[in-house]
């Protein structure tokens, strides 16, 4: 087996509303800076072992897919890097 860290990244799909981003945009704006969008995410790191790649990315994928994503809200992004 393997060490690998699979970083998943989970966003509200465009269209639905993001108070939280909303709230950071207007105070970006107050402080001077442009901007044409912002949208909040976040991001888990989950450390795990697995015999490829590969099968680390489908067990972080379910793990998301069963816990850290609603898919009628959210997308998300997983990236596999081996420690």
């Amino acid at each position: 087996m393997t060490g690998y860290t699979a970083t998943v990244t989970v966003r509200l799909k465009q269209g639905v509303l993001d108070p939280e981003a909303e709230t950071t945009q207007r105070a970006l704006e107050r402080l001077g800076f442009e901007l044409t969008d912002l949208r909040a995410a976040d991001a888990f790191e989950i450390e795990l072992e697995a015999d490829s790649a590969g099968r680390a990315r489908e067990r972080a994928t379910e793990m998301t897919e069963r816990l850290l994503a609603n898919p009628t809200l959210h997308d998300y992004e997983v990236e596999v890097d081996q420690r």
